[in-house]
């Protein structure tokens, strides 16, 4: 049974403290929510308490009182109305066993990772189903969509997918979040919005990579457009909504990550195409750049549903086999001609 509690009475923890899940709980908090949220690091959880301020992920941007700190995932699970999960797609499946025993069984989950688990080869909503349960897909939602985090905690307007089975859940989701400056739009494509919030990550390294390398606008939109027929190419063989593609958490998120100076992604291949090893660019970066391992999945998964995505393909041969840049530019350039429809 779903809650029937109204919505402005929900108990809402938001698991993990990034950027992107302490913009969520800032959000929901100044829309007069108290928020309980799990943090990982002890130091964040103390710069929250004291300083109300996450100065590791979101420096300078003050944080409402409403926002309680954690580092006890136990009590961030227990007796929720509402759980939005922003793990990192390589470890939510950990987060998850590690917690699973405190979930309600009736507790609505959005979770806003935005990546494949390499290991599995599954999209987020397979994760929770695997670890949790089959039915948890009545109760869950995705959100997705061109959200820079430090935008939305300034309040500048933002609109983003959300996505579940159940068009109801969506539909609370929707409510939760909307306010004058960030827009929720529902759908229920899961699949299609997973693919498009992970599959752009890649697009947006090759982005980044042609920006460090100099190549010029021209080439950079070539691979936007090249790029989203790929995302396109294996969501529907994946049974997406072809049309989701064309929307918010498609080429709307891919254009903001491919183009965006505070996208992660682009960042890592502008370095890539100055010349910088991965290991070294990684071992600098305080926050996840989802899309360095889901490149290797989206390769993978290409191989096995039989899709063609020269792109990502090319992005995971710079990445992870030493290929240089300019060579993985003149091999996409000189494949054979095809229809663009192909």
């Amino acid at each position: 049974m779903y809650i029937m509690r109204y919505e402005n009475e929900f108990k809402i923890s938001v698991i993990g403290a990034g950027s992107w899940g302490t913009t969520i709980a800032k959000h929901l908090a100044e829309k007069g929510f108290d928020i309980t949220l799990w943090v990982k690091e002890e130091t964040v959880k103390e710069s929250i308490s004291k300083a109300k301020e996450n100065h590791l992920y979101l420096p300078k941007i003050k944080l409402p009182d409403n926002v309680h700190p954690t580092n006890l995932l136990r009590n961030a699970l227990k007796d929720r109305d509402l759980l939005i999960f922003s793990i990192p797609s390589q470890y939510l499946r950990d987060v998850l066993k590690n917690g699973s025993r405190f979930i309600r069984d009736d507790s609505l989950i959005i979770n806003t990772a935005k990546g494949i688990e390499l290991t599995t080869l599954k999209l987020m909503h397979e994760v929770f189903q695997e670890v949790l349960s089959q039915d948890i897909r009545e109760r869950y939602a995705s959100l997705s969509g061109p959200s820079f985090a430090l935008e939305v905690a300034r309040h500048k307007p933002t609109a983003v997918s959300i996505a579940s089975k159940n068009l109801n859940i969506g539909k609370i989701g929707q409510r939760v979040f909307s306010n004058e400056y960030f827009r929720a739009y529902v759908t229920e494509d899961v699949v299609g919005v997973e693919m498009g919030g992970s599959l752009k990550n890649v697009i947006a390294i090759a982005a980044g990579i042609a920006d460090g390398i100099g190549l010029g606008h021209n080439s950079k939109s070539a691979l936007i457009t090249r790029g989203l027929a790929e995302m396109t190419r294996l969501g529907v063989k994946m049974n997406a909504n072809p049309m989701t593609f064309l929307g918010l958490s498609g080429v709307g998120d891919l254009v903001l990550t491919c183009t965006g100076e505070l996208s992660r992604n682009r960042e890592v291949g502008v370095r890539i195409g100055k010349g910088e090893k991965l290991e070294d660019i990684l071992s600098n970066m305080k926050m996840v750049a989802e899309g360095v391992k889901t490149s290797l999945a989206a390769k993978e998964l290409a191989r096995s549903f039989n899709v063609d995505m020269p792109v990502a393909e090319q992005v995971s041969l710079v990445l992870y086999e030493g290929k240089s840049p300019e060579t993985a530019i003149f091999e996409l350039m000189t494949r054979q001609l095809k229809h663009e429809a192909g």
